[in-house]
């Protein structure tokens, strides 16, 4: 998008909010950068300078404005559309595997050299790997001076830096403003330990469907919808946390995170933007898929639908194959009954969440008289836990999209169906599509779409590659979809 001058130069002029995180707009004399909506005068077009992400502003050398705040800006969704190394990369980077494996363990999660990621990552972002990890502890760290009242020195090392001294250097060269400076400005709100925090997304959102989907699927224990907001319990790679979403009427979702570590801060944040699918650009999918005349009229009714994800692709994979063949509810109790059983317990003073759901590690050996339910002919659970607890099965952000599904496919018992869900949930395919299921059946049937599998397969070609939200607008039809949000609880807690 970057290297579309005109198209950019036009983006700014007229503040496009939809471009905010596709592009980044520099100005040669402030030798600051901004997003394209940025409420200041446009800058002259000889003036102008643009990059593909806030890291690469930052490497050429410009600060971020303090009115629009970039570096807050909603993530690119082109990272999140595509499954090649560069955007594999960004995800995990996203996922903090630079902060904590450095470079080397980047390269190693992805199979390439570490030269090879390099070279890749500058030539289509204009960033390396260590810059783009710079950038987002940049922002964790503007995140914790603005909404704790942490000493400096914990804000440092909770955000990723290795040293007061260059997190000092950091902040003051990226916000222009030292870290007491950032906190001045600022009234820090954070209760016991939880951090308040704005998750902005590009309009449109239609909350009802992606939280009402999450509310309907909620393990107990594990996930609650309580008092408009649903909250679940985290598994990340320095501890726990219990985060609670809850959408607004403005461009953004507010989010309350109490972590046990908040050197988790980042890849807490990141996980729930993944499963809320924030970084979508929904102008895009709805333009593609309103052609379609028979889909036109629940695009049009419901206008940015987004794709339920997951903060752990593991469990979405061990969900997914309790609920093959069964209803949500059933594949729910299931679930709940596992992780009863084999969870990790945590405390939740702020509501019912009591369990975290238990990692494939902890399920390897399981016969089905331990709580799990009746198993599939082929043994397809023991054989899935035993895959992700050895890392035969990849199903991290970070996967590649074509090999996670044959390593699924391969394991007797897992249906295709399951692996396009696993591919949707946990992968983050946005073309991720399945032709199964009574509740495709029936919304075809309704909508007048072709009803038997190989031809709605057909039919569905047209929305390449937004089949993922289109099966959404075919879900919703179905009653049981989604649960009820004007209640205090939708009677899955």
């Amino acid at each position: 998008m970057h290297e579309y001058t005109e198209r950019c130069i036009r983006a700014v002029q007229s503040k496009d909010a939809r471009f905010d995180g596709w592009f980044f707009v520099a100005v040669l004399t402030t030798k600051i950068y901004c997003r394209p909506s940025c409420p200041v005068s446009p800058p002259k077009p000889q003036n102008m300078r643009f990059y593909s992400s806030a890291a690469a502003a930052q490497q050429a050398g410009f600060r971020a404005c303090k009115r629009c705040r970039p570096d807050a800006a909603p993530g690119s969704p082109e990272w999140n559309e595509r499954a090649d190394l560069v955007a594999r990369a960004i995800r995990l980077i996203k996922d903090g595997v630079v902060d904590r494996e450095g470079v080397p363990g980047l390269a190693a999660y992805l199979g390439y050299s570490t030269r090879q990621v390099e070279r890749q990552l500058r030539a289509e972002v204009g960033a390396g790997p260590l810059a783009l990890a710079r950038a987002q502890r940049a922002q964790a760290a503007r995140l914790l001076i603005e909404t704790s009242t942490l000493p400096m020195a914990e804000v440092a090392f909770a955000s990723g830096f290795s040293s007061i001294r260059s997190f000092n250097d950091t902040v003051q060269a990226v916000f222009a403003l030292s870290p007491t400076e950032l906190r001045r400005r600022t009234r820090p709100t954070d209760v016991a330990g939880t951090l308040t925090l704005r998750l902005p997304f590009r309009a449109p959102l239609c909350a009802d469907s992606l939280f009402g989907r999450l509310a309907a699927a909620a393990v107990p224990g594990v996930e609650e919808w309580r008092s408009g907001a649903y909250r679940r319990t985290l598994r990340l790679p320095r501890g726990h946390g219990i985060v609670e979403l809850r959408p607004t009427a403005s461009a953004f979702v507010e989010c309350r995170l109490t972590l046990s570590d908040l050197r988790d801060l980042t890849a807490a944040i990141n996980r729930c933007r993944w499963m809320l699918d924030l970084d979508a650009d929904p102008a895009a999918v709805d333009e593609l898929l309103v052609e379609d005349p028979l889909l036109a009229p629940l695009v049009r009714k419901n206008p940015g639908r987004r794709v339920p994800r997951t903060v752990d692709g593991e469990e979405y994979a061990i969900r997914a194959l309790l609920g093959q063949h069964v209803s949500v509810a059933t594949a729910r109790d299931r679930a709940a009954r596992l992780a009863a059983v084999h969870g990790l317990p945590v405390t939740d003073p702020g509501g019912g969440l009591s369990r975290l759901f238990p990692a494939p590690a902890e399920l390897v050996g399981l016969g089905p008289a331990a709580s799990v339910p009746p198993d599939r002919p082929h043994g397809a659970f023991p054989r899935l836990v035993e895959a992700l607890a050895d890392g035969t099965v990849d199903v991290s952000r970070g996967s590649d999209w074509l090999r996670a599904r044959a390593q699924l496919t391969a394991i007797p018992g897992i249906e295709p169906e399951t692996v396009e869900v696993v591919a949707m949930g946990a992968l983050g395919d946005p073309d991720a599509f399945t032709t199964g299921g009574p509740g495709v059946r029936t919304a075809a049937v309704e909508l007048g779409l072709p009803a038997t599998p190989a031809a709605l397969a057909r039919h569905a070609a047209a929305w390449r590659p937004w089949r993922a939200y289109a099966l959404q607008h075919l879900w919703a039809t179905d009653s049981l979809a989604a649960a009820p949000l004007d209640q205090e609880c939708c009677g899955v807690c």
